[in-house]
């Protein structure tokens, strides 16, 4: 009996930190599951990939329960070759290929269920998806 006095406290306090680990770990997936779903979204089309708004609204939908969660779209391009290029000038790669990329990024913040000495009670996660454009 005097076992079970002396380790209770040692195994709630256990019990605790893996239940917090666990939320802390769930709550960074939702994060990372939003901006892919924005993100994929956006990549369906050039049509879908000018309508920042919408990859914005996929990732807060598919972030729902989520309370402080944000999203932000936005597209661009490339040459084949790498280098920047606008989306709206269709000569700019002078013979190399464009290739237009969507990007979803997501941040919410973390709160813990108690406050622990000499550890932060809320930490700021976030999450940046980038995809291929289907053409």
């Amino acid at each position: 009996m005097i076992e079970l006095v002396i380790m209770l406290p040692t195994l709630l306090l256990m019990m605790i930190g893996v239940v917090e680990v666990g939320r802390f770990a769930h709550f960074s997936m939702m994060v990372h599951n939003a901006a892919r779903a924005g993100v994929s979204y956006g990549a369906q089309n050039m049509v879908t990939a000018t309508d920042t708004s919408g990859m914005q609204t996929a990732a807060l939908n598919d972030g729902q329960n989520l309370s402080q969660l944000s999203a932000t779209g936005s597209y661009y391009c490339k040459c084949s070759d790498g280098t920047s290029v606008s989306c709206t000038d269709g000569t700019a790669c002078s013979g190399l290929r464009r290739i237009a990329y969507v990007q979803v990024v997501t941040s919410g913040t973390f709160s813990t269920l108690f406050n622990y000495p000499k550890i932060r009670s809320s930490l700021a996660i976030s999450a940046t998806a980038v995809m291929r454009v289907a053409q």
